[in-house]
């Protein structure tokens, strides 16, 4: 009787200690990105206390993790009927106001969760801040506002003191990544605050690589989250990073085999209770791998029984696979099926960029048909760009390039001058000639001359700019009457060093041909022959030169003989 009265107590107080702890088992699923685990175990801390504010409102951050909004937003309402005075479930609905676009609201309720607390209370904050960081429209400044508010204690009696503990200080750190610039070192040293009360908090060190890559600091990023996975070999967030470092297509990270390998580990130590994720995961390995074949029946095997979120994952998938193959009219079938099916808001910056992909692939023998398709491709390749709202002067330079491969060369221009507008662009000089370039060729020619000014301007010692600016005034100025193109050619020329002038040959003949013809038409030999012989000793056979000399020696004649004429009527 004593044994099971005492097995009883025993299973009892397992059975407590752990319903007690699913909250915290919660925020640990959440911490190692294990969103659909962290579900189940808030659902069962829910279950056994009805009124734990914290269990809805972390249930909402797994729900949205699992991208299911509206199941976020259910959990957070059914919190709130529980708990009509959590401060922490009002937030939660502020996160979800800006989700849906309602800034007003939202902050109308982060300033009244706010204050009620006095800004003391650690986890209220923190939501506040994560929802206006992690959210498009939300306030960073706000964020960084409310986390210097908590750890404020000047003036505060002992027992008022706010002492913050690791997550504070990477909700901070957040706050200074996310306002980006000079913030960036503030950032660095708040997740360095986390480490001295976490020595092994891999978060923090994976946001550090964060803070580093938006730097630009690409070894630095990736020693980071490298660095995060040795020091906990399950946190399954570093090496997403990596795998989404290594399939973001630039040149210095682009690389399918490190992208597999990582999506690899991660989908190991990730979540198992997530089936959907980790099978749409499987495929895409395979399609890293090159298996088109095989990622194309994996993931059309998926659709079927996929929600929304993974049905639209999985037909990109299957669509690029297609596309890859270099089957485009499987792949816009595909995609214009998806297209039909869903509303446009459902549409996703990836949906728009691949169907450009797939339109500036197909071609046809009817040149109607295939104006319709470069149209097409156009259009979606515009919605592209305008949906992903990250500003990224090399998204913007691929655009235009894409543009430029569509032979829009406006569009082109464009999107250059975007990515000029970038601040700290190295590539700034690059991106101005660009935009110069393609305004020349797209014909808006006063334009260019004004892009072309500013150049030289700002590059004097860019030869090309002067002639470049020569010859879209040449294109406004063509019988050189006007002289517009006169001083950029002169100017080119007299930059252009005796050992370059035959890898110049076809820059110089225009500019040769424009001085020439300016000349002519003032009726100015002496500054014209100089012209002329330049362009006789690159071009023997020069055509324009022929004709000039041809028009001369005929106006020559004709003015002698009408000298003679009237020397003839004169003496008579």
């Amino acid at each position: 009787m004593n044994r099971r009265k005492s097995l009883f107590v025993a299973m009892l107080c397992i059975a407590n200690g752990a319903m007690a702890q699913t909250v915290e088992d919660g925020l640990k699923d959440l911490y190692y990105g294990k969103y659909q685990t962290a579900k189940q175990n808030l659902e069962k801390a829910i279950a056994a206390k009805p009124a734990d504010d914290r269990a809805y409102y972390y249930l909402g951050i797994a729900e949205l993790g699992l991208e299911n909004k509206d199941a976020a937003a259910a959990a957070f309402t059914k919190g709130l009927a529980a708990v009509p005075t959590s401060q922490l479930l009002l937030v939660a609905q502020g996160r979800i106001d800006l989700l849906n676009g309602k800034t007003a609201e939202a902050k109308q309720k982060f300033e009244a969760a706010s204050t009620a607390t006095e800004g003391r209370d650690g986890e209220v904050a923190r939501a506040i801040a994560d929802a206006n960081t992690e959210v498009k429209g939300g306030d960073r400044g706000y964020a960084l506002a409310i986390m210097d508010k908590l750890f404020n204690n000047e003036g505060r009696k002992k027992k008022q003191i706010y002492t913050p503990i690791a997550a504070d200080h990477i909700e901070h750190g957040d706050a200074y990544r996310y306002l980006g610039g000079e913030n960036g070192g503030k950032a660095i040293m708040a997740y360095e605050k986390a480490l001295e009360l976490d020595a092994n908090n891999a978060e923090a060190v994976m946001k550090q690589g964060l803070v580093n890559y938006n730097a630009r600091l690409l070894q630095q990023a990736v020693a980071d989250w490298s660095k995060a996975t040795n020091m906990d070999a399950n946190y399954a967030p570093a090496y997403f990073e990596l795998y989404q470092f290594y399939i973001t297509q630039r040149k210095e990270q682009f690389s399918l085999p490190h992208a597999a390998q990582y999506l690899q580990k991660y989908v190991e130590v990730g979540d198992p209770s997530d089936k959907s994720k980790n099978e749409y995961y499987l495929a895409a390995i395979n399609f890293y791998q090159k298996d088109y074949d095989g990622a194309i029946s994996k993931a059309k095997s998926l659709l079927p029984q996929a929600n929304d979120v993974y049905k639209g994952k999985l037909t990109l998938l299957a669509a690029d696979a297609h596309l890859q193959k270099g089957d485009s009219l499987s792949a816009k079938a595909l995609m214009d099926e998806r297209v039909k099916t869903v509303s446009a808001d459902q549409l996703q910056t990836n949906d728009y960029k691949l169907l450009s992909a797939i339109y500036g692939k197909l071609k046809s023998t009817d040149s109607a048909t295939q104006a319709g398709y470069q149209q097409t491709a156009g259009l979606y390749l515009e919605k592209y760009a305008e949906s992903d709202t990250t500003t990224d002067a090399e998204k913007f330079r691929n655009v235009a390039e894409a543009f430029k491969d569509m032979r829009n060369y406006s569009k082109a221009a464009q999107w250059y001058g975007k990515a000029l507008e970038v601040k700290e662009n190295p590539s700034a000089m690059s991106d101005q000639f660009y935009k110069a370039f393609y305004e020349y060729y797209a014909g808006t020619y006063g334009a260019s001359d004004s892009t072309w000014s500013d150049f030289t301007v700002k590059y004097p010692t860019q030869t090309t700019g002067f002639y470049w600016k020569g010859m879209a005034n040449f294109a406004l100025d063509q019988q050189a009457k006007e002289g517009r193109a006169k001083d950029a050619f002169e100017k080119y020329i007299s930059l252009v060093k005796p050992e370059d002038e035959a890898r110049n040959k076809r820059f110089l003949l225009n500019a040769y041909t424009y001085l020439m013809l300016y000349h002519y038409n003032k009726e100015d030999q002496a500054a014209m022959q100089p012209y002329m012989d330049k362009l006789v000793a690159i071009d023997p056979n020069n055509d324009t030169v022929r004709q000039v000399k041809e028009f001369l020696s005929s106006s020559n004649k004709s003015t002698g003989t009408s000298a003679k004429a009237g020397t003839a009527n004169g003496s008579k």
